[in-house]
Parts: structure tokens; C-alpha cells; sequence
């Protein structure tokens, strides 16, 4: 061959592989899935990384384009890739055994798929406990258009919990004892300091309550003993982002931690949240947000001095957090502060767990219990023996000896209690009409003449206002349609007639919350709070920048409940896990109304793959659109979804070891588009 056709070829090669190379910038990505060691600063662990590295990759794309998408397992174990917070067709969401069979070990798999949106987002396996132990990375898409959320820096806020164990150790562990890693037990000088504060009676009688629950206030977390990080990096490795005074910096904050809410403040500066699950909301400008597992939000901050400032991501249970910086110059390390006072769980919390609902309280027999002075929220009735275990939310079991004996409420506060409408006048609780505008105080209930009559709570003096006689027909009684409650005082809030509007025999107060508050039970040891009582973020402060979907009723409701047994680690949606379970099935084109009611004393971030959840805050087609809803222990939030994408997808609680244990379903959405 000539010299010439020599320098031919070679310039033709070139071409091609800058060709090549400007293609792979714009349209083709390259993931491998590798087996790594993960050094946290504290300990040095086997894991599970992308392109070996503990760093979590960061893929970029642009919203229009077609991506394609090559992932190389080097494990020894099947894996897979979930795209989470995309919409996708099914066959591309990455789920084994729902959306394809899975990535076998040495092999290749091709994804492909057209980027419909922009926001931030994150992607993680799907196999076994390989997000737990490393598989994650994080998503960027930019807009088609000019961004409406202007910065001058952008940084992604990736946050795990790394523990020393692995994935199928912890759940082991869980499995043998569901409080294995609870390092925030009780102890003897808890027990003499509530003795000083509250008196050894009632000290000794919650002790009793909490036991025959088999339960502790401590259960905030599952998982204690982990160490957080962010990018990959603890308080220690200090991950930094670089700034210049006056700046606005983007923190794109993603929770892929494998248990741990945290919140995240950054101490000196406000945060404006821009936007939710990948969506732009209107701007709110806070002190402080809760991240539940697998959301993701998108704020602004605009340092004002060239000094260095700590992003702090506490977590919920206050038993670790990490410090990231910003700084104005390399080298620099913001101040680590002290892990907050460690919240517990009230009665509040349980209340709308009471009666089991659902729940396998192990065994726990409450016929019998002195439930006098139980602070459920702060409104006392006193119901002396009256059957109000019949009421729904309410079910406690009769006594064996003795179906009168037992279930003393005096003075229990049920400010947290659900009373819905009930069907069927016969099956009611009728109170409709009861004018219940007076302060409900610490009055007494007189005694009924005979338990079976139901409950007739006509004589009951409630703050000095006598209650309306049934209405004819309903058996039951206690049908609050129609109830003033305006002006109750409820542990201290009143209700006026305005916030009662529309909510048809309480609906919506179900186990004391409604959606206008989902992350905050009334009464609860979980409320969070700002540091130097700041304003902190809740769900009902976000309204969408724009509408996604109309605004149009729903076709049917689906009730979810969320349920388990602590003690015995296993979770499940209405009582039942995956594993016997029937799928979900959806129609293509309809609207559907979930209605989840969260009967266990854990939060649970619930992920529908595939489709967006309209979070109902009251705000009609204003309301944020999100991958991940937070559901807090004892509370009823409801979602609406438009049914527009065919196949079968997932529907799960995020918490890996939640899902694992069988909060899990599959969905099946039959029909298409013509």
C-alpha cells in the first residue's frame, strides 16, 4: 500500500472515531457494574459501585434526545438498572421479573429509551441489595428550552447511609430481631428521669403500654450504626463545592439512602426549594427540609462572605448526619455541629394504630387496659365503658372475662381518632347535626346502661354541650355528616368552619392527618423542627409551576394500607406481601385516587414506577407532581395518577428492607393508546 493510501486510511479512521466519540458525548453512555471496596473515612467495606468507583456516576442528558444506555456487569450475580423518576415504556423501567428478565453476569444489556423530561433524577439496581450496598448514581437533565431555575454553580447532593454490614446481613439481622440495630433503647436513667418529670405511676403504666404493644418510643429508625455521605464521601472525606460571595448555587439534593430520612439545612443561609421529584414548583424559601428515601428537591442558596459554609444532612432518628462544605477557595472545612436531642414516639403517633387496623400487634391484648389519662393529642373525652372500640380506627378487643370490664378511657384524649361516614345509616355513629363549636374539655361521661345499645353518646356532656339523639333507623349511631365542628378545640387547634369545608363526615382525617400535612402527625414525637425555629418544609407548601395534567375526577379509589409486624419484620400492603398477592390492575386512560393509610409506626416513602403521583394538598391541578410520596406513621394521604403508560410496573415502599420484606406490588395497566 502507498504512503498516500496509507495516510488515507488513517485520516478516514480518525474520522470516524472522532465521529464516534461526538455521538458517544451526545447519545450513548457506558455504565459497568463492578465489585468495589467503599472506604467511608470510618470503615472499609466490600460494595457495589458504577465505573469502579464509590463516586456516584453522573449521567447528564438533554431533554429530546435519545439515549442509549450500555451497561456491562462485571458482578458475579445478576443485576439491573431502574431509571427512577423517568417515563419510559415498561420494557426500559430496569425491574427483574416485572420489565425484563435482568442483566446476566459478563454480559451487555442495552437500554434505550427518548428523555420526555428534565429535573433531577437518580438511577439504582433493582437485584437483591445491591442499592443498599452501593448501586446507585444520580441524573441530570436539562431543558429544551432556556432553564426557568437560573444558578451560577450546580452541584449534585447524593445522600446514602453506608453501614459496615452488608445488605443481606442487615436483613438477616432485622429478620432474627426487628431491633437489632436500635442503639437508642430505653434505660434505667430514662426511666428516673420520666419518674421525676411525670411520677412513677404513670411512668411505670406507659412502660406497660409500650411493652404489651411490643414496641419502643425509640423505633424512629430501623437502621442505626450507619455512616452518611454525600457523593460518596463522609464528614470526614468533606465533600466541597466551589462558590464565589453572591452567587447562586444549585444543590441538587437526592435521597438513595437504603433506610434514612435526613434533613438538611445549610446553618447561615436560606434555601429556596425549586424544585420536587424532578418537577419546578413555585419558589418557598426555608430553613430546613426532610428528604424521605428516594425523593429528590432542588434548591438555591446565595452565599453572601467569601467563607466556608456546612450542608448538613441530619438524620431523622438524630443518630448521624454529614457535613459537606461550600467554600470559597479549596481546602476549606465548614463546622460540624452536635447531633440534635433524638425524637420519640408518642401515643399520638400510635393512635392511629390502636385498634390494629391491620397491624399484628403480636399478640397485644388491650381488653382490660386502664387507658385513663392517655394523651392521644390534647382533646379529653371521657368515655367510661362505653363500646367506642366498635368505632372504626377504634377496634379494641373485649375483655375475655368480661365484655364490660375493661377499656377505661377516662380522660384519653382522641384527637387523633377517625370517625368516617359510615355507608349504611344502620352501620352509622349518627351525630349529624352535633353542634360541636365548644372547647371539648375534661368532662365526664356518664356510664351506659347497657353496652349493647351501641354508641349513644346522646347524654355524653362535652364541655357542657349535650349531644343530639340518634337518628332514627341508625342503629350505631356516631354519623358525624353534617357536624359543626367549628371552633373545636382539638389539642389546642381550633377548627373553624372554613378548614372543615368539604370533608364529608371527616374524610380526610383519618388517624388525625390529612394530606395538608402529611409529613407532620398531630401530636407526634416525629414533628420535625427547624434549627432555632426556622421555617421547615412540608408537602403543603408545594404548588406546581405549571400544570402537568388537568384537573378532572377520578374514576375510582384504591386503598392502600400500609401494614406489618415490627416485632417480626415483615411488612406487606393490606395485610398481605408480594408474594401472595394479586397484581394491581390499572385501565389505560382513566384517573385513579389512592387513598394510602399508613397503619404501622413507621414512615414509608411509597414509589409508583412509570407513572406520576398528583399529591392531593388541596390545590386541584396546582398540586406537586412526585415519583415518591411520603406516608407518615398513622396518618391517610391521598395521590391521584393518570393511567398513561401500557405494561406492568412496580409499586413499592422504598425502604429496601421494607420492600424486601413484601411491601411490594406489581401493576398491570391493560389497554393502550388506539
Amino acid at each position: 500500500m502507498s504512503s498516500k493510501s496509507i495516510f488515507r486510511a488513517a485520516l478516514f479512521a480518525l474520522t470516524v472515531s472522532a465521529v464516534g466519540a461526538f455521538s458517544a458525548a451526545a447519545e450513548t453512555y457506558d455504565i459497568s457494574v463492578d465489585n468495589i471496596r467503599i472506604n467511608t473515612g470510618n470503615f472499609v467495606k466490600k460494595g457495589v459501585g458504577y465505573n469502579n468507583s464509590q463516586i456516584p456516576t453522573v449521567l447528564r442528558f438533554k431533554e429530546g434526545e435519545n439515549v442509549t444506555i450500555n451497561v456491562k456487569n462485571n458482578l458475579r450475580d445478576w443485576t439491573s438498572i431502574h431509571w427512577h423518576g423517568l417515563i419510559l415504556s415498561f420494557e426500559q423501567d430496569g425491574v427483574p421479573d416485572i420489565s425484563f428478565a435482568g442483566i446476566k453476569p459478563g454480559t451487555t444489556h442495552t437500554y434505550n429509551f427518548p428523555i420526555k423530561q428534565s429535573g433531577t433524577y437518580w438511577f439504582h439496581s433493582h437485584s437483591g441489595f445491591q442499592e443498599p450496598d452501593g448501586a446507585y448514581g444520580a441524573i441530570v437533565i436539562e431543558p429544551k428550552g432556556r432553564d426557568p431555575i437560573r444558578a451560577d454553580r450546580d452541584y449534585v447532593v447524593q445522600l446514602t447511609d453506608k453501614h459496615p454490614h452488608s445488605g443481606y446481613k442487615i436483613f438477616r439481622n432485622l429478620k432474627r430481631s426487628a431491633d437489632y440495630y436500635n442503639r437508642s433503647q430505653r434505660t434505667l436513667e430514662d426511666l428516673i428521669t420520666d419518674s421525676r418529670a411525670d411520677g412513677l405511676k404513670a411512668t411505670l403504666k406507659e412502660r406497660r403500654m409500650w411493652g404489651k404493644m411490643r414496641m419502643t418510643p425509640t423505633d424512629v429508625e430501623d437502621i442505626q450504626g450507619f455512616t452518611a455521605l454525600i457523593n460518596g464521601q463522609s464528614t470526614i472525606q468533606n465533600w466541597t463545592g466551589m462558590f464565589r460571595a453572591g452567587e447562586k448555587v444549585r444543590l441538587r439534593l437526592i435521597n438513595s439512602s437504603a433506610m434514612t430520612y435526613f434533613d438538611i439545612r445549610v446553618p447561615g443561609l436560606k434555601m429556596t426549594v425549586v424544585q420536587a421529584d424532578g418537577n419546578n414548583v413555585k419558589p418557598v424559601v426555608v430553613d430546613e427540609l426532610r428528604i424521605a428515601v428516594a425523593e429528590t428537591y432542588d434548591v438555591i442558596v446565595q452565599p453572601t462572605k467569601n467563607m466556608p459554609y456546612s450542608v448538613i444532612a441530619e438524620s431523622m432518628g438524630r443518630t448521624g448526619l454529614v457535613r459537606g462544605t461550600l467554600s470559597p477557595q479549596p481546602g476549606l472545612a465548614g463546622p460540624v455541629p452536635l447531633l440534635r436531642k433524638k425524637p420519640l414516639l408518642t401515643m399520638a403517633d400510635m393512635s392511629g394504630m390502636m385498634g390494629g387496623m391491620g397491624m399484628d400487634m403480636g399478640g397485644m391484648d388491650m381488653g382490660g387496659m386502664d387507658m385513663g389519662n392517655m394523651d392521644m393529642g390534647g382533646m379529653k373525652m371521657n368515655l367510661m365503658d362505653t363500646e367506642m372500640a366498635q368505632m372504626p380506627g377504634m377496634e379494641m378487643p373485649k375483655a375475655e372475662a368480661d365484655p364490660h370490664a375493661g377499656h377505661n378511657m377516662e380522660n384519653m384524649d382522641m384527637g387523633t381518632m377517625d370517625m368516617p361516614k359510615e355507608d349504611a345509616p344502620a352501620a352509622g355513629h349518627n351525630m349529624e347535626n352535633m353542634d360541636m363549636k365548644m372547647d371539648m374539655g375534661d368532662k365526664k361521661t356518664p356510664k351506659k346502661a347497657d353496652a349493647k345499645a351501641g354508641h349513644d353518646m346522646k347524654n355524653m356532656d362535652m364541655g357542657g354541650m349535650k349531644m343530639p339523639k340518634k337518628k332514627a333507623g341508625a342503629k350505631a349511631g356516631h354519623d358525624m355528616a353534617g357536624m359543626d365542628m367549628s371552633g373545636m378545640d382539638m389539642g389546642g387547634k381550633k377548627m373553624s368552619k372554613s378548614s372543615m369545608k368539604g370533608m364529608k363526615g371527616m374524610e380526610g382525617m383519618d388517624h388525625g392527618a390529612s394530606n395538608k400535612n402529611p409529613f407532620f402527625a398531630p401530636g407526634s414525637g416525629l414533628i420535625p423542627q427547624a434549627a432555632n425555629g426556622g421555617k421547615f418544609l412540608s408537602y403543603n407548601d408545594l404548588k406546581a409551576s405549571a400544570p402537568m395534567f388537568a384537573d378532572r375526577k377520578p374514576a375510582r379509589t384504591i386503598e392502600v394500607r400500609l401494614t406489618g409486624n415490627m416485632e417480626r419484620y415483615i411488612w406487606s400492603i393490606n395485610g398481605v406481601k408480594m408474594k401472595d398477592a394479586d397484581p394491581i390492575i390499572l385501565r389505560y386512560g382513566e384517573r385513579v385516587r389512592f387513598k394510602f393509610v399508613n397503619e404501622t409506626m413507621m414512615a414509608h416513602p411509597m414509589h409508583l414506577h412509570g407513572m406520576w403521583s398528583l399529591l392531593d394538598t388541596g390545590k386541584g391541578k396546582w398540586n406537586p407532581i412526585k415519583h415518591t410520596v411520603n406516608i407518615n406513621p398513622g396518618t391517610t394521604v391521598y395521590t391521584e395518577t393518570e393511567v398513561d403508560a401500557s405494561g406492568q410496573w412496580a409499586f413499592h415502599c422504598h425502604l429496601s428492607y421494607h420492600a424486601e420484606a413484601g411491601m411490594f406490588r406489581r401493576v398491570v395497566v391493560v389497554g393502550g393508546p388506539a
